[in-house]
């Protein structure tokens, strides 16, 4: 195992971004053949390729696109293996997809029966985005979703107490499409995975509550699952499991044993040990992870830990 930091960043943007004018007609020109781009009012873009009977409808934000290699919708990664048909609603900025014009694009799709010609639709996003994927679901009756530290709501009224995004409370979250639980009836599955270590994260999580909802918790991860999820490698599987309906508490407790050799993981729950004075706890993490990985970096500190307190048991 190579050495890692000891937090999750997700890929950093340039100072002098792409030009977003050329960015536009390279995203055209991607879809002139099956599908669409276009802007959707004054801080959002749709971007449609129309593959195949299954959909992927995502959300992101224009920054992480104009940082990704390739400049185009994580989705389409996602997708192109299945031959999926991609549709991503992509924000300029930290809108959290609160604007009448989103509103009114989706409210043409449900007129337009457009969710009716797939067999199979997934909604997915992380974070603002996974509210997103969450609220907007509803336009879709019967559809899967997944959904990385979503947030229920931002409405002051609602979730004081949650201080992670002050400045998306002066956007309307009770508008149309803003209650992100509500917004899951009539889903056909949700799964709703957070960091219940995080109380704002687990006080979220607790408002998704229907049959229909499943919550899965990865501990200690923080609220960047997504980057997580892409560096283990598990996020492909995760969204193909979720679209078939098949991503359970059982499943993905398999899945999540690779968080053994992951070293932002390892560090992590090293590091609340410590800071907890739970010695013998943060011997016996760097124990395992010396016997089972090449990490110099916990052999370090295995040294420096017992030779400052000891050969502890724990």
């Amino acid at each position: 195992m190579t050495e890692a930091a000891d937090t999750i960043t997700l890929p950093h943007l340039t100072d002098a971004l792409p030009d977003r004018d050329a960015w536009e007609q390279q995203m055209e020109a991607a879809t002139q053949d099956s599908g669409y781009f276009h802007s959707v009012g004054e801080a959002h873009w749709a971007y449609l390729a129309d593959e195949g009977s299954t959909l992927l409808v995502s959300f992101e934000t224009i920054e992480a696109i104009l940082a990704r290699p390739g400049q185009m919708p994580l989705a389409n990664s996602l997708a192109k293996p299945h031959g999926w048909s991609v549709l991503t609603i992509i924000a300029d900025g930290e809108t959290w997809f609160r604007d009448p014009a989103v509103y009114g694009f989706f409210d043409r799709q449900v007129d337009d029966a457009f969710f009716e010609d797939f067999d199979q639709v997934l909604f997915y996003g992380a974070g603002m985005a996974g509210y997103a994927a969450c609220a907007f679901a509803v336009t879709a009756p019967g559809a899967q979703v997944l959904a990385l530290n979503p947030r229920a709501t931002l409405e002051p009224a609602q979730a004081r107490w949650d201080n992670r995004d002050r400045a998306a409370r002066r956007l309307n979250f009770t508008a149309r499409y803003g209650y992100a639980p509500d917004m899951l009836e009539g889903a056909g599955r949700a799964v709703v995975i957070h960091d219940p270590t995080i109380p704002a994260e687990a006080m979220h999580a607790a408002l998704f509550r229907a049959p229909y909802i499943t919550r899965l918790s990865a501990r200690h991860m923080g609220d960047q699952l997504e980057a997580a999820f892409a560096a283990t490698g598990l996020l492909p599987t995760l969204v193909n499991q979720a679209m078939s309906g098949e991503l359970g508490v059982e499943g993905f407790s398999k899945l999540w044993r690779v968080r053994r050799n992951y070293a932002p993981y390892l560090n992590a729950i090293l590091g609340k040990a410590e800071a907890a004075r739970r010695i013998p706890h943060a011997i016996m993490i760097c124990r395992s992870v010396t016997k089972r990985l090449n990490s110099r970096n916990f052999a370090r500190r295995l040294a420096r830990l017992t030779e400052r307190f000891g050969e502890t048991e724990v």
